[in-house]
């Protein structure tokens, strides 16, 4: 039945449109696909974490059919300010799945870095300010890097979340037959952390298990 409205204006004659932004697993993502005559899917994860949905300044990764992210495109800009439409149904996924690759590794180069300086007996305000400026600069290290500073591991993405992510990105990972030592190393790092039972806390706290091993406080 229709309303009389032009279809395009009126969603009530519109085919329904399904967003979905978290996944607990890969293979779900093309399980949904097609999961009924006129229902159309997007996988759009997001990154940003906490301070980006409360700013709407998300970078969203949409995976679908392109007739269905140009409809919903309006939906996706009132949350973020990066909306970047990646192909068909599973490929904004796996484009998180890079993010948090990307993310994970940045985040323990990070620490690791904090973590000489710390040992070496630096100004740690300074260093991070100077490093910062440089080609070491990073979204993480401009924003996790004062918190770990400031001992302050409260989450804005938690390590349990951060750990699903990983876990994701092994296995897609082994789909592909892709060896990714890096990846695999800092997962383990972050099962350190779990285990002391910091699951909780912001993704920052992969500190913890770098201090473990150096046997000394990144402060």
């Amino acid at each position: 039945m229709r309303c009389g409205r032009k279809e395009s204006l009126c969603w009530a004659c519109a085919p329904i449109l399904t967003i979905r932004c978290s996944w607990k697993s890969q293979a779900k993502v093309g399980d949904l696909c097609g999961i009924a005559a006129g229902v159309d899917f997007l996988d759009a994860p997001v990154s940003g974490g906490e301070s980006g949905a409360i700013s709407a300044t998300l970078s969203i990764m949409v995976g679908g059919r392109r007739e269905a992210h140009d409809r919903c495109l309006p939906i996706l800009q009132v949350v973020g300010n990066s909306i970047t439409y990646m192909g068909a149904s599973g490929t904004g996924q796996t484009t998180k799945l890079c993010n948090q690759t990307i993310a994970s590794l940045n985040l323990l180069a990070m620490c690791e870095g904090l973590a000489l300086g710390a040992k070496a007996g630096l100004d740690m305000e300074k260093l991070l300010s100077v490093v910062s400026a440089g080609a070491a600069g990073s979204w993480m290290l401009s924003n996790l890097g004062p918190q770990i500073l400031a001992r302050d591991l409260e989450p804005g993405f938690k390590v349990c979340l951060m750990q699903k992510d990983l876990r994701l990105a092994l296995a897609r990972a082994e789909e592909l037959k892709l060896p990714l030592p890096g990846l695999s190393l800092v997962h383990q790092l972050y099962r350190s952390v779990q285990a002391d039972g910091m699951g909780e806390k912001g993704m920052q706290a992969l500190v913890a298990a770098v201090e473990k091993l150096s046997g000394s406080p990144v402060s």
